[in-house]
Order: C-alpha cells, then structure tokens, then sequence
C-alpha cells in the first residue's frame, strides 16, 4: 500500500507500479513480457495465482485477500484481450472475488489488477499464459494397474525437508502417526521399480499442505489448496514428478478433498463469509450414513447431519452451495491439472459433499479435459448405497447425474476379503463375491469401478487373511483378473502387514528400504525374505500378464455360481479366453469341467500364466487348499 499526492505520480503508479511476486514461481515455461519496473514482495494473497488463455473454463474468479481490501475499487490497468468481468465482496472486510474474463487469443502478459481507495494504490500482476502441449487428464481405464502411495510413508528421498522450524507437525519418525518424512522425491528414486512391477498409474494420497498441530501426515486437512506440503515437496517438484512418470507409461491420481479442510486453514480466521463453512450452534459431526441421500423415508434432519455435519472436529465441513466456495473447489481442480499434467482424480468421502454441485464439479472437469478419470470414494456395506452415486445411474438421475467416471469398489473388496476369512455357505464366503458381481447392473460402467484388497484406511490385506501365502495369492489372483481397474496399496507386493486395530499409522508403515540408514531394503530382491519374494515374483507375474492380455482388460466375464467354496470364471474376447479358478476351501480340489463346457468347447488344453505349465485335455483340475489356477487356453 503506497500513499501519492499529485496526478501523476498516481497515474504512474496505476500503469506501472510494482506487483507482488508470484508465490509459486513461474508455474508455466512459456516467457512473459518484461515489467517496467522491478517487482517488490507483497502481502497480497490470491488464488489461483494465475490462468492460462485457450480455456474453456475463461471466466476465471481470483480470490484476493488483503487487510480493509474489501473497501477498494478494482479496476484493469493496460492489459490485451482480458477484461474485468465481476467485483463481489464477501461478509469479511478482507477479502474480494475478482472476475477475470480471458479471451482465447490472450498474449502471454502480466495482467495489472489495479486497487485503489482515494489515494491509495497498488497493484497485483495476475500472470496469463499460453497452454503448452504436455499431456494432462489422460484419463485411467480398465487396461491400467494402479499402485496407491502413501507419500509419507514410502521413501524419504530429500532428508532436508523433514522438519520445518515455521511448521507445527515435525518430524516423528518413532511415532505411528508423526510424520516419518516420505517426499515426492522418493516417489521419483522409485519409479523404476514401480514400473518394473508392471504399475501404470501412481495414485499419491493428498500431498497438499496440511499444516496442523498433530496427525499432519494423512493429507485430508488441507491448510492450502495451491501449496504442495512443504516436508513432502515443492509444486515444481510435483509437475516433475508427473513429466518423469508420463516418460515411463505411468499417470497419476491426485487424491482431491472437497468436502472438508483443516482448521488451521487460513480461512478458519477470518472466514471470507460467514456461510463459507457449516457451521452450528455447538460441534456437529456427521452421521456417516450416505443411505441418508437416497432413503425414502430419512428425515431432514439425518439428511442435514450427514451431509453438513464435520467429518471430525479439526476438520470443517465446506458449504459447496455457497457459489464462490463451488468455484474455488472447481477452479482449483482445473489448475492443478493444467499446471501439473494430473491423469485423474480420486474424490475423497465423495457422498458426503453437496451432489449438486459434486456433478457440476465433474462436468466442468470433463468439458475441459474429455478423458480425464474422476472416481469418487464411496465407502457403504451394500452395492446400491454404493451404486447410486455412481454416474448415469438411472434410480439416481431423477435428482442428479454424478457425471463420475467410476467410484472405488468397496463392496467388491469386502466380498473377497470375506471369501478368504469366513466360513464358506450358501450366501457368505466366495459366495459374496458371487452375489456383489451380480448386481453389477446397477452399474452404467461398472469396469470404470477401482477393485483393491485393502487401501490406507482399512486393515491391510495380508494381516487380515492371516498372513496366509496361499490366501494372499487368490486375492491377488482375484484383483488382477476380475473386472474393473485394479488397485494396489504400496507394499501390498512385498506382504507388508498392518492392523486398523492397533491404529490408523500401523496401517501406513514405512516401506523398507526407502529411508537412508534402513537396515533392509525391500525395493530389491536382495532384501526381501523367501515369501516376501514369492509374492513379489507372483504378483509382478499377473500383472505383467494382465498388461499384454486384453481379455482381462475389457473381455467379457462370465461366472458360475461357487460350490464348495469354488468359484470359477473366465474372461474372453475374440483373442484369448481365460479361466480362473479360486479354492477358498481349505481342501485340495478336484473339478470336475463339464459343468463349464460352454466357455471350454473349442479348446485342447491350458496353460499355467504364472507357472508356464501346460495343461493337455480338460477333463479334471487338481487344485490346491486355498489357492488360485489362472489358466489361459489353448486351442
């Protein structure tokens, strides 16, 4: 803020003055003039810092804010193809929505956002760019393998930034839930192992700043929408961590958080308007219960709970039917995948945000990027609670339209991991499975749905089926060849274990090897155990051979009804057919195959994919207690 007397010295001060810097950098490579006069740091916040002409979303609305700046007229210096479209104030005295409308043919320029209030001035330079032609919003299908990444807890490849004096949550690594000081930069040291596995999508749980007083590590209490957290990395650092995996054939899933933030949040201090947030007369959690949306019979005040109501008590609920807090979730979405080249977004606790707008959300994603991948987390014990939030459901339609490309899988993921625990019966065990699959009308794409074993908040698999080798094989065996895009949680490969019952970080455990100083390392075959390297040569091996098998990609599925805690099925297209076999009984098995003679006419025998082993005539299989054939045919 700069006091002037005198026309001129305010008429140099409105064409030229200094702006305040750039917090980010410089977030594209394409040049901008120069400025007339040197920039000085300023106070001035405003989000997003900059947009880029050519976008289908044009009309892009900064939030600035500053001390009193709600007093200010606004108002655009000299500027090329880029207009002032709105100026709104919030309840807050600090705070201004400033529209900017940029037309497609916009230069590269600094655009001068000129404040004034009587004689006092200043200005902010609000960067256009020019879009480069990097590839962002790929999109994921059914043909990828996706490996989810705790960025914490996976490799700590630049130990400097573990502790940050001007941040709350240090470093903690003795402590389950402290941060452990995993970064973006063990993520990139470990890329050629992630594709040696065979993945084709990273999946990175929030990396945005989280900088609260304690549990900082998780990354769902975002204190900044535009900030990579500082001990995990750097913006610049994430859209090369990107650039680095599209050169190796991986994209990568940003893990978005809509309905809620931190309480350290900036906002939580001088909220830009009082219904920014859901706010009650005394702390109201939500009621958890999704059903709520779609019951017939809820009452209004369940539906209000859950849906308004805080996920937990440091993390405020936002109000998506306030219309700025709708543009800022949107615009931040968009940025994020123009500025670093983000494939796809899995949508944190998806049901429990405003559906209006979550379908408004998607739509505005896909209209400016036609293949990206948007999945939302919806976890419910049964398919419909589940499939109705599903998009292009019908029985939801009448009240909205997701517009979502998938949603993670839960249901389908419960049912195997029952298959593999419990008592095998005419509708538990395997049978669930069975059952979950069953109903996969209610699905409009139900092979855009993300299949997984276990994820950052469930008990991790191979603890839950009792560390049992041959259990873990069918699992694996199951994911990589049923339907849907399956997803693997980081370690899950080298039988990393972890119980939801001893608490949330000892299902997040560090992966072996990735800190300097480990006494194993478990990124190499060298460091594994006997059974850490079976399951990693048998996983690798699937996924491999689901890589190059498209039947298992898009091919049809078919499946007969489990007997004796045997299910079996197969998944064909014009090329290939392939059988699978799941023993979840604790009994060898001998099957019979006339009973499935009508997907194996045609063919004289069958190999083994992991083994190499051929099979000649299908009359029997001998099948191990509680294990897995995956079998392709032979004509």
């Amino acid at each position: 803020m700069i006091r002037t007397r005198g026309p001129l010295i305010a008429l140099f001060l409105i064409t030229a003055l200094f702006s305040c810097k750039n917090f980010w950098g410089n977030p594209h490579a394409t040049p901008l003039p120069a400025r007339t006069v040197p920039a000085v740091p300023g106070t001035v916040r405003a989000e997003p810092a900059n947009w880029w002409a050519g976008m289908k979303h044009n009309r892009v609305e900064v939030l600035f804010h500053y001390p009193g700046l709600a007093s200010y007229e606004v108002r655009l210096g000299r500027t090329k193809k880029v207009r002032l479209a709105a100026v709104e104030k919030g309840d807050s005295p600090n705070y201004l929505f400033v529209t900017l409308e940029i037309d497609d043919k916009a230069p590269p320029q600094r655009v001068p956002v000129l404040f004034s209030k009587g004689e006092r001035l200043f200005s902010y330079e609000f960067p256009v760019y020019h879009r480069n032609g990097a590839a962002k919003g790929q999109g994921l299908s059914s043909s990828d393998v996706m490996y989810l990444i705790y960025p914490d807890r996976f490799a700590n490849g630049d130990t400097t930034n573990d502790h940050l004096m001007d941040m709350l949550d240090g470093s903690g690594r003795d402590q389950p839930t402290g941060r452990h000081g995993g970064d973006l930069q063990g993520i990139a040291d470990h890329l050629d192992y992630l594709q040696d596995l065979g993945i084709s999508a990273i999946w990175l749980n929030p990396e945005l700043e989280n900088d609260q007083a304690r549990d900082s590590y998780h990354g769902y209490a975002l204190t900044d929408h535009y900030r990579v957290d500082r001990r995990i990395g750097s913006n610049l650092q994430l859209r090369d961590l990107v650039t680095q995996c599209h050169r190796k054939g991986i994209k990568v899933v940003r893990d978005v958080v809509l309905n809620h933030i931190g309480d350290r949040h900036y906002w939580m201090a001088d909220l830009p308007m009082q219904d920014w947030i859901h706010q009650w007369p005394s702390y109201t959690g939500t009621n958890y219960r999704a059903t709520t949306v779609l019951d017939p019979y809820a009452s209004d005040r369940d539906k209000k709970v859950f849906q308004g109501g805080w996920f937990a008590s440091a993390m405020p609920d936002l109000n998506q039917q306030n219309p700025h807090v709708a543009t800022y979730l949107t615009q931040q979405a968009i940025w994020w995948v123009e500025y670093a080249g983000i494939d796809a977004f899995r949508i944190d606790t998806y049901a429990y945000s405003d559906q209006d707008f979550c379908s408004r959300w998607c739509r505005a994603l896909r209209d400016e990027y036609p293949q990206i991948f948007l999945f939302g987390e919806i976890w419910e014990e049964e398919v419909i609670p589940q499939g109705f939030f599903a998009g292009g459901q019908p029985m939801a339609r009448a009240q909205f339209d997701a517009h979502l490309s998938g949603v993670v899988d839960f249901n389908l993921c419960f049912a195997i991991r029952e298959a593999l625990t419990r008592q095998q019966d005419w509708m538990g065990g395997v049978s669930k499975v069975y059952y979950t699959l069953a109903q996969d009308h209610f699905y409009q794409h139900p092979y855009n749905n993300v299949v997984m074993l276990d994820n950052h908040d469930m008990t991790r698999f191979f603890t839950h089926i009792g560390s049992d080798p041959g259990k873990y094989k069918t699992g694996v065996a199951f994911l990589l060849t049923t339907r849907g895009i399956p997803q693997i949680y980081y370690g899950t490969e080298i039988l990393m274990e972890g119980s939801k019952d001893v608490s949330d970080g000892d299902l997040r455990r560090d992966f072996p090897g990735g800190w300097p100083g480990d006494p194993v390392d478990k990124f190499v075959a060298e460091g594994r155990t006997e059974g850490e390297e079976a399951a990693f040569q048998f996983t690798r091996s699937l996924i491999r051979y689901r890589n190059q098998t498209p039947a298992l990609q898009t091919g049809r599925l078919v499946h007969f009804i489990p007997e004796d805690g045997v299910y079996v099925y197969f998944r064909y297209d014009d090329a290939s057919t392939v059988m699978v076999v799941l023993n979840t009984s604790d009994k060898a098995v001998s099957l019979p195959l006339s009973r499935f003679s009508e997907r194996l006419e045609g063919f004289r025998g069958a190999r083994n994919v992991v083994s190499g082993a051929e099979l000649s005539g299908l009359k029997t299989l001998s099948v191990p207690a509680n294990a897995p054939l995956v079998l392709e045919l032979l004509r």
